[in-house]
């Protein structure tokens, strides 16, 4: 079964310009991945790895490797959304042998973590910056901790709730039941934070 935990983050007005620069960061290599995969076709996380991992790395040498894939997973994940969702109006289907139209990530996208780049420990947070790792205290219930390290995390995702206020939700599954599809994925509506240009 899954379930979501949603956590505010209390962030100063430094850390908040960190987790800015790191979400307009994300979704700069998010955009340089859309053409790659309008132009192929490809969403398959594996094979669009293989296809542009080195290239980002060269490309965006500040983003950690890590964050690069999770990058790759974020891209994916939009794309199944926009192309094969039946009720996305830019369905394959609907489309047929006409160009993809090209997904677009606005500086407000929410930025894809695991648990390589974000670690919970004694109701402490630790998650990767551009300029190494941000460390501060989180009101977390004891319970929702060790939901945290007792069940498999399926995503954590940082979304910006205004300005500068951020909040960390965590999707996760009991470690003994099925691990189903990406959570959240169920709704055909476009995220605002998306912009999708159709061809000419």
């Amino acid at each position: 079964m899954n379930f979501l935990l949603q956590i505010p983050l209390n962030v100063s007005p430094e850390q908040s310009q960190r987790l800015v620069a790191l979400q307009q960061a994300f979704a700069r290599v998010c955009n340089a991945l859309a053409p790659v995969v309008r132009d192929t076709r490809c969403w398959n996380r594996v094979a669009l790895h293989h296809m542009t991992y080195k290239a980002l790395r060269e490309q965006f040498p500040a983003m950690g490797s890590q964050m690069v894939c999770n990058a790759i997973y974020s891209v994916c994940r939009t794309s199944r959304l926009v192309y094969q969702h039946p009720g996305s109006p830019f369905n394959l289907s609907r489309l047929g042998n006409r160009p993809l139209p090209l997904i677009r990530f606005l500086p407000t996208s929410p930025v894809y973590f695991d648990r390589h780049t974000l670690s919970i420990k004694d109701g402490r947070l630790s998650m990767y910056t551009l300029d190494g790792r941000m460390r501060f205290d989180l009101a977390l219930k004891s319970s929702d901790e060790a939901s945290f390290h007792g069940s498999k995390l399926r995503e954590v995702v940082l979304t910006r709730t205004a300005d500068t206020s951020f909040e960390l939700k965590f999707w996760l599954t009991q470690a003994d039941g099925p691990s189903g599809d990406e959570v959240g994925s169920e709704s055909s509506e476009i995220p605002e934070y998306l912009m999708v240009e159709e061809a000419v």
